[in-house]
């Protein structure tokens, strides 16, 4: 039965994470998919995701989080990856600078690939190292603005803003597709729309988690 319930919902989103390796992608996931955090993470290899479904804006939101690789060799593969993602994460280190300055990269790369009405949030993660923070909240807020991104810092650890920053994201996705199915009589089918009933991407239940020994906190 508690299977039958995973399988309801109205809509699936895609949503992208994206940044430099060693920024906490990979823990941003497990913390908002399974509430776990790995203190011995090893960089993701291509791509992986997890699911969860939860509700949003009253409705039930099966929510697909990819993880894609920060490492050079593996943005043209991870490229393909952008297309069909409702909503796209940007994360940076903020005790790593470069992190933040090559989000511009990033962003250009997900502008170039991903549908234009995609959904972007930055996000500042591993604010509980606050002795070695680097990046000023401010700038990155200035930066975000002026990108027209919503932002939040987060902590993967102490599990900090991360269940806000997905619902967040996935609210602002309901917005949109809620406009765009009040102006037709069809669900939106593309990037721009939701996947109705969510059976465009078949997700086996061996494949909704990603595979790594974890501790749950």
């Amino acid at each position: 039965m508690a299977r039958r319930a995973e399988e309801e919902y109205d809509y699936l989103f895609k949503v992208v994470l994206i940044g430099d390796s060693g920024v906490g992608k990979s823990n941003l996931l497990s913390r908002f998919t399974r509430n776990e955090f790995c203190l011995e993470s090893k960089s993701t290899i291509g791509v992986e995701f997890a699911t969860r479904t939860l509700q949003v804006e009253g409705r039930m939101v099966k929510s697909q989080i990819w993880d894609t690789a920060g490492q050079e060799r593996y943005r043209a593969i991870t490229s393909a990856y952008y297309r069909g993602a409702l909503g796209a994460i940007l994360v940076y280190d903020v005790t790593k600078p470069i992190t933040f300055e090559n989000i511009s990269r990033w962003l250009k790369e997900l502008r170039d690939h991903a549908d234009s009405n995609i959904v972007i949030m930055l996000i500042g993660n591993k604010t509980d190292l606050l002795h070695l923070r680097a990046v000023d909240t401010q700038d990155a807020e200035s930066f975000a603005e002026k990108e027209g991104l919503s932002f939040i810092e987060t902590s993967a650890l102490e599990a900090t803003n991360v269940e806000k920053a997905f619902q967040v994201i996935l609210a602002e996705i309901c917005h949109i597709i809620s406009k765009k199915n009040i102006s037709s009589d069809e669900p939106g089918t593309g990037p721009a729309g939701g996947i109705k009933e969510g059976k465009t991407i078949s997700v086996s239940e061996s494949d909704s988690v990603t595979r790594r020994q974890c501790c749950s906190t």
